[in-house]
C-alpha cells in the first residue's frame, strides 16, 4: 500500500506511531465541555450561543471553532420558527408616549425594563405568562402566570420586580398597547411606585423586541418541545426555564463579565 500511494514505508510507521498533536488534544477537550453545556441545557443550545457560553467561562476559543466541532458531533440548538401575524392595536392613553424608542440598551440595571404577555397551550386550557426584563442584563425580575390575562396578572409580575429592585429611582417601563397595560389600575399603580409607562406605537412590534426575543426563545427551546396535560404541569416547567435555566446562565454571565475571567487553556495532561 505504501508503494501504491508513494509513502515511504518508515514515514507510515512514524506516522500511525506519534502522539495526537496539542490542536487535536485541544479539541478532545473543548468538545467534552461542548457536550456537557448541550446536554445541561436539554439540548437547545446552537453553535453561538454556546461559543458564548464557553467565553463567559473564559475558554479560548473562536465561533467558527465551536460550530465545526458542534457540526462533526452532529450538535445543533434549535431553530426558530418564522411566523407573519397581526396584533389588535390598542389605544395608548393620552399622557403615555414612546420614552424607549427602540433603545434597548442600558447603562445599569433597574433603569429599563421591558412587559409583555404570550400563551402556553395545554390539554386542560391556555396559561397565560406575563414577564418583566431588565434590559441591563436580560434578567426576568418579574412574572406570573395565570388562567386569564387580566390586568391583575401583568400588575403581579410587575410588584414581584418592584420586590426586587434596589432604590427608589425611577424606571422606565415599556410595553405594547395591551387592554391589560392601558387599563387605569396599571397606570395608577405605575404612578404610585414611581414608574414611567412607556409604549409601543401602532402596529410596530419591533418596538418591543426584546420581550418579544425572550419568548420566542422560551418557546422555541422549552414549550414547543413539550406537550403539557395539565396547567400545573405547564407552570412548573416554565417556572424551571425561567428560574433554573435562564435566569442562572444570565447571573453567571454578569459575574464573568465582572470578574474579567482570564482565559483557560488546557494542561498537558487533558484529552
Amino acid at each position: 500500500m505504501c508503494r501504491c500511494l508513494n509513502v515511504s514505508t518508515s514515514g507510515y510507521y512514524a506516522w500511525a506511531g506519534r502522539n495526537p498533536s496539542q490542536r487535536t488534544r485541544h479539541n478532545e477537550w473543548l468538545l467534552e465541555r461542548i457536550k456537557a453545556h448541550h446536554a445541561s441545557s436539554d439540548g437547545v443550545l446552537g453553535a453561538p450561543r454556546m461559543h458564548e457560553t464557553l467565553r463567559h467561562e473564559g475558554v479560548a476559543v473562536g465561533r467558527h471553532r465551536v460550530a465545526r466541532l458542534m457540526r462533526q458531533a452532529t450538535l445543533c440548538g434549535v431553530p426558530q420558527r418564522r411566523r407573519c401575524g397581526k396584533k389588535p392595536i390598542g389605544r395608548r392613553p393620552v399622557n403615555v408616549s414612546n420614552h424607549l424608542s427602540r433603545n434597548f440598551a442600558a447603562r445599569a440595571g433597574n433603569q429599563k425594563w421591558v412587559a409583555d404577555i404570550t400563551y402556553i397551550r395545554t390539554a386542560e386550557a391556555w396559561l397565560y405568562l406575563c414577564v418583566v426584563i431588565d434590559l441591563f442584563h436580560h434578567e426576568v425580575v418579574g412574572w406570573s402566570m395565570s388562567r386569564t390575562q387580566d390586568r391583575s396578572m401583568v400588575i403581579n409580575a410587575v410588584l414581584m420586580a418592584l420586590w426586587q429592585r434596589k432604590g427608589d429611582d425611577p424606571i422606565v417601563l415599556h410595553s405594547d398597547r395591551g387592554t391589560q397595560f392601558t387599563s387605569d389600575d396599571y397606570q395608577q399603580f405605575l404612578a404610585d411606585h414611581n414608574v414611567l409607562c412607556s409604549m409601543s406605537a401602532v402596529g410596530h412590534c419591533a418596538d418591543n423586541a426584546a420581550a418579544e426575543g425572550f419568548f420566542g426563545m422560551l418557546k422555541r427551546e422549552r414549550v414547543n418541545r413539550r406537550r403539557y396535560a395539565t396547567i400545573a404541569e405547564a407552570r412548573q416547567d416554565v417556572f424551571d426555564y425561567i428560574e433554573r435555566f435562564h435566569n442562572p446562565r444570565v447571573r453567571r454571565r454578569i459575574q464573568a463579565n465582572d470578574n474579567t475571567l482570564p482565559l483557560i487553556q488546557p494542561s498537558a495532561k487533558t484529552g
